[in-house]
């Protein structure tokens, strides 16, 4: 099933997208949240009509760097013997359609498409046997960098976790399980040109591996999200460029650069 979040007229709500062409996507109302018992209403409206918004919003975000060896080297740097892990705020999260603000401190602004895992329960010091039954879905993400501020100053809370650095979307699609999701073509274009491809078994940390690391530390909520790294092909972004990331199975998320104002 395919969870979208979701305005129309003023108000908020989940719904499960139906429908297999893009011009006909409709969605059923969901009853409730979709991290508990939920059921579809039955009143549906087009996806032309509503406005798409970030599909969770997550108490944090885990994004692990340097998860795929040719992006590792890449950028000059060593493969990493255990996960590599680092922060987004929440406020870094914009969702499909809305826009990248190019920040002012920056003159090197960076795209990384990357696969996003949605936590959908409370959990903590997760086993691996158990990993499949704490996620909630997937969906696609990009972790926008300032590249020049990362190298710069090393720690790297301003350059990756500025205002809508973490786009997000277009939904969570809840049907893939974790074999499936462990093998997928992930791409990214920028004003139609493909810059990055990749496969998600291409990991150097698996999921399940990423997620064991984290929970072994802090407690996951239900909407929180982990990125899991993003392969070989980064590059720089310019104010006016459609990025678009695409996953097999998943769908794809497009966003636009603009002047911070």
């Amino acid at each position: 099933m395919r969870i979208a979040r979701f305005s129309i007229d003023g108000n908020v709500a989940f719904g499960a997208v139906e429908g297999d062409k893009p011009d006909e996507l409709v969605l059923d109302i969901i009853k409730g949240i979709p991290f508990a018992d939920f059921e579809l209403s039955g009143t549906k409206v087009p996806l032309s009509k509503v406005r798409l918004l970030p599909p969770v919003l997550p108490n944090k975000v885990v994004a692990f760097g340097r998860n795929y060896a040719e992006h590792a080297r890449e950028l000059g740097h060593e493969v990493p013997d255990a996960p590599f892990a680092f922060f987004k705020p929440s406020t870094a999260v914009i969702g499909p359609g809305d826009e990248i603000q190019y920040p002012s401190f920056t003159e090197d602004l960076h795209h990384e498409a990357e696969l996003a895992v949605v936590i959908g329960r409370m959990c903590r010091e997760v086993p691996r046997e158990r990993v499949k039954d704490v996620i909630f879905g997937y969906t696609c993400a990009n972790d926008i960098t300032a590249r020049d501020v990362q190298k710069r100053e090393k720690q790297w809370a301003r350059a990756k976790g500025f205002d809508t650095s973490c786009p997000l979307g277009p939904w969570v699609e809840t049907d893939l399980d974790l074999d499936k999701a462990s093998d997928l073509t992930i791409q990214l274009t920028v004003n139609g040109e493909q810059r990055q491809l990749g496969r998600t078994s291409e990991m150097i940390h698996r999921i399940e591996d990423l997620i064991v690391n984290i929970s072994e530390a802090m407690t996951l909520l239900p909407g929180d999200v982990i990125l899991t790294g993003t392969p070989a092909g980064v590059g720089p972004l310019n104010v006016g460029d459609a990025v678009a990331v695409t996953i097999e199975g998943i769908g794809t998320l497009t966003n636009k650069v603009v002047k911070r104002g």
